[in-house]
Formats: C-alpha cells, sequence, structure tokens
C-alpha cells in the first residue's frame, strides 16, 4: 500500500514536490495538484489576476503554445493515462484571461520497438485510461471539433529527417542534430522542429518561430513533460528524465555512431535536457504504475498496480528519486522475489537506476540547474483529491 507523507526540506537551495492522491486522471485531480502548488508558491497560470494559481510569474501565459510531451510507445497501461493528458488540456483552457493559443500533444517513439514494433501511436486500441478505447488522437479531437487549437503530432515519421533551424532558412520538419559530442556522456544532442496543424512552427529548444520578425519567441513555447512511473528493464526506472528519450532521435544518433539510448545510463538525459529544453513543469503519472523490478517498460493492464497518484515539479530529479522511493517502491508485489534495489535511487551500484539519475543530476547542475536527489532539499506538500 502506498502512504504519502509531507516532509519539509532542511537544506538549500530547496524542490518542491505537490502530490495529488485518488485520483483517476480526468475528475478534478488536476484542478487539486493547481491548487497545491499554489500554496507551495508556484503558479500554474501567468496573469495580472488575483485567483488560485495566478501570478505575475506564472508557467502559462494566455497566447502560449503548449506542447505536452507524452508516453506513446506503448499501449495498455505503459503509455500516458489520456484522462490525466485530457485534465491537463481542460486546465490550460481555463486560463483566467482566456486561453487563445495553441495546444499540441508530442511524442518520439524512434519509428522502432514499442507495442506495435514500429515506434509510437497516438490511435492504440488500448489505452491508459478509464475508458481504454480512449487513445490520444481522440482526446485531441474531443478539443478541436469544438473549435479549439488542440493537435498532436507523432515525430516517428520526421525522425530520420536531419533539418536546419528556421532561422537558417529551412522549413522542414526533422530533427535538428548537434556536431558536438558531450565528452562525459557522450550524447549527440538531437530535437524536433516542426509546423503544427495550426500553423505554429515550433523549435523544441528555440521556441516559436516568428517569421515577421525573423527570430524565436523562447518564452512563448512550454513544456510539459508528462511521463507515466513504471519500472525499465535496463534502466531501472522511468520517469520524468528517462522520458526524454521521446525528444531527440535515437535513429540518426545511432547512425553516427552514438545511440542517445545507450546514453542513459551515462546520465545522457541530463545532457539531453540542458543542451535543449529543460521542462517548465514536470507532471509525473502514477495513476497506474509497472511496479515490478526487472520489468518494464511494457505494461499490461494486469501487471499493473492502481496508486491513484499525480504529482508535479519543476525539478525533474527530485521528482524521479522521490517517486521511486515513495510510490514505486512500496507498491512493489511481495512473494514475487523481486530485487528492489533495482529501482531503489539510493542504490550506488554500478549501472544502477540511482547511479544514473546523479549522473544526469551533475549533468544540469553544471549548466546551473539547482535539481537535486538529496531527500534534505525537497519539500513536499500532499492532499487528496
Amino acid at each position: 500500500m502506498v502512504i504519502l507523507r509531507e516532509q519539509k526540506a532542511t537544506k538549500e537551495p530547496v524542490s518542491s514536490i505537490y502530490a495529488v492522491f485518488e485520483t483517476k486522471g480526468d475528475d478534478g485531480g488536476v484542478d487539486r495538484l493547481i491548487e497545491l502548488m499554489d500554496v507551495g508558491g508556484l503558479n500554474f497560470y501567468k496573469t495580472e489576476k488575483k485567483g488560485i494559481g495566478f501570478g505575475l510569474d506564472g508557467i502559462i501565459e494566455s497566447d502560449d503554445v503548449i506542447l505536452i510531451k507524452v508516453n506513446s510507445q506503448w499501449d495498455e497501461r505503459g503509455g500516458t493515462n489520456t484522462d490525466l493528458i485530457k485534465a491537463i488540456i481542460k486546465a490550460v483552457f481555463n486560463h483566467p484571461d482566456s486561453f487563445k493559443g495553441e495546444v499540441v500533444v508530442a511524442d518520439n517513439g524512434q519509428a522502432q520497438y514499442g507495442s506495435t514494433r514500429k515506434g509510437g501511436s497516438f490511435d492504440y486500441e488500448k489505452n491508459n485510461a478509464y475508458d481504454t478505447s480512449q487513445s490520444i488522437r481522440k482526446v485531441c479531437e474531443s478539443y478541436s471539433k469544438k473549435g479549439k487549437k488542440v493537435s498532436c503530432y507523432l515525430w516517428d515519421p520526421i525522425t530520420e529527417k536531419i533539418v536546419s533551424e528556421y532561422s537558417d532558412s529551412d522549413f522542414n520538419d526533422g530533427f535538428v542534430v548537434s556536431t558536438r559530442v558531450n565528452p562525459t556522456t557522450g550524447v549527440i544532442p538531437s530535437y524536433p522542429k516542426f509546423t503544427t496543424e495550426y500553423n505554429s512552427r515550433v523549435s523544441f529548444k528555440h521556441g516559436v518561430w516568428n517569421e515577421e520578425k525573423k527570430g524565436y519567441d523562447r518564452a512563448r513555447l512550454k513544456i510539459l513533460n508528462v511521463p507515466v512511473l513504471k519500472c525499465h528493464f535496463i534502466y531501472g526506472v522511468t520517469g520524468a528524465v528517462k522520458h526524454y528519450m521521446g525528444v531527440n532521435s535515437d535513429k540518426i544518433t545511432s547512425n553516427l555512431g552514438y545511440s542517445t539510448h545507450k546514453s542513459v545510463g551515462r546520465g545522457g538525459m541530463g545532457t539531453l535536457m540542458a543542451a535543449t529544453r529543460v521542462p517548465d513543469l514536470n507532471i509525473l503519472d502514477a495513476i497506474f504504475v509497472n511496479a515490478r523490478p526487472g520489468s518494464g517498460p511494457m505494461t499490461t493492464y494486469a501487471s499493473a498496480y492502481e496508486t491513484n497518484i499525480i504529482a508535479a515539479s519543476t525539478d525533474p530529479i527530485a521528482l524521479d528519486y522521490w517517486g521511486s522511493k515513495n510510490i514505486l517502491m512500496p507498491a512493489m508485489p511481495r512473494g514475487y522475489g523481486l530485487d528492489s534495489t533495482l529501482i531503489d535511487p539510493d542504490n550506488s551500484n554500478e549501472d544502477s537506476f540511482g547511479v544514473w539519475l546523479r549522473k544526469a543530476a551533475d549533468e544540469l547542475n553544471a549548466s546551473d540547474y539547482p535539481f537535486t536527489f538529496d531527500p534534505a532539499r525537497i519539500n513536499v506538500k500532499v492532499a487528496e483529491r
């Protein structure tokens, strides 16, 4: 049984985590999460108006392009909960200044592996939701059919296309690939550049392209990183950090001799985040989790454990540390002879989840992101839906 407890940091700088339990996704849990964030001083909406979750330092402005990064590579409980995606989009459109921007749900399943063995999909028959027929595409269409600018973009079809930036007069969709290899993690950073269904030209790294001004509006692009929490048979745990494998092109980098996926154990996802764009907010989907060490990322309905938890933080390292320690480990089935050290972030054995998470933190810390795996620096606020 998973029991969440609040905790207060005793050291600085502090990273805060906000967790809501007894939620199934699209049932008010996201609204409660926004309220809880407000209590902790993190505002979801950027506005001059007064209200819960409102503030001049808020995350989302009324004309932003919101990119919701999901996991699309697996069906059943292996992909991001579509009820949660639906609720997040609803929250965005509840902006007090009337949301006039755009939401795009996106991911790169790498056109390989996954439930179909062909990469990601937004059209699974079996989805992670209360209504298992509710796919990511159906969620997006439920809004677009009402005249709201909501779309989805699966990056798999462009994952082998190398392109230049809009600033270089290249308006093709594809992946921009760095010419520099990180000497520590062996990562060649790459990221998508694409035009949305509503004609917004988006560079994941640089922001929204303004053709008239011939420049990028970096602040107008907001990244909401929404991973499903689960075990991974190679890397121990998939959470907010490992989820960034769906940002790069593993096919391109592998062809160049520097597979990004193989860099995870060296802290490569930290390199990728620092070199492209760190999420504005990470929202951890722990409504159903795979808590069977040595299994995953594929997660069937039968193998998932229902914890009914969502959690958010601007610090992906702290969120993964806390989530594995306080959700996955307590949810681990008893009597199966499974080794909890595989998912324990305090495990310092070579090639363990705890070690690569620290290496990813080192990469981000070196780029001046004060993210932490130190529980003494982590505040946790908890509420029931």
